[in-house]
Order: structure tokens, then sequence, then C-alpha cells
């Protein structure tokens, strides 16, 4: 077994730290066109439609589960919150993401067989 270095715990441990969404500002200097439509098209998919916006940030959150972002959990549970989603919801969504993802691996296991 090997010892990891202070530089290697640092970075394993700084990969998801939230702070580093502040960096997005360098895309938009990078590729400012293709960031503005970005924010453009996350904003309107978010907003409140025919889908009220508590229901979006819920889909949003199944998402993040699926895709397993940090990033994205923490920002659509705080939002989902703040749309007034209560632990039972976001429970529900966890276990709808986790049923997917079983029943995923169901119907492509029957190719195995």
């Amino acid at each position: 077994m090997t010892n990891a270095t202070t530089t290697e715990i640092d970075q394993k441990t700084s990969l998801y730290d939230i702070t580093n969404l502040g960096k997005m500002k360098d895309l938009g200097t990078h590729a400012p066109e293709a960031m503005k439509a970005f924010v453009a098209f996350d904003r309107a998919a978010l907003a409140p439609g025919a889908i009220p916006g508590k229901y979006k940030e819920l889909m949003a959150l199944a998402v993040a589960f699926t895709t397993q972002c940090p990033y994205c959990i923490e920002l659509h549970a705080n939002k989902a919150r703040e749309y007034g989603a209560s632990d039972p919801e976001i429970a529900e969504s966890v276990l709808v993401t986790a049923a997917l993802r079983a029943g995923g691996a169901i119907t492509h296991g029957t190719h195995a067989i």
C-alpha cells in the first residue's frame, strides 16, 4: 500500500469543490457565444411552465442522481427545496431514479440470455 501525497489528497478532495463552479466564467471568456446560449437554454428549460418549477427541479435532481454529478445534486436539491419540495418528495425521486436504473439493467440483461 502506498501513501498518498498531500497534493494527491488535495486533488481528490477538491475535484467536486462547489467553488470550482466559479470557473464557469472562464468558459464564458473562452467561448462566449456558446456559454451564453447554454445559460439561456438552461434557464428556459428549468423555468416554470406547463410543468411547475418544483417538479422540474425534482426531475433535474433525478437526472443528477443518474449522472452522479455532485454539483447538480447540490444545486438542484437546494432549488427544489426553494420551490417547496419536501424530504419525502426528494426521497421518492431517489427511489424513482434507482428503479429506472435497475430497470435498465434488467431490460438490457435480456440481451445476455
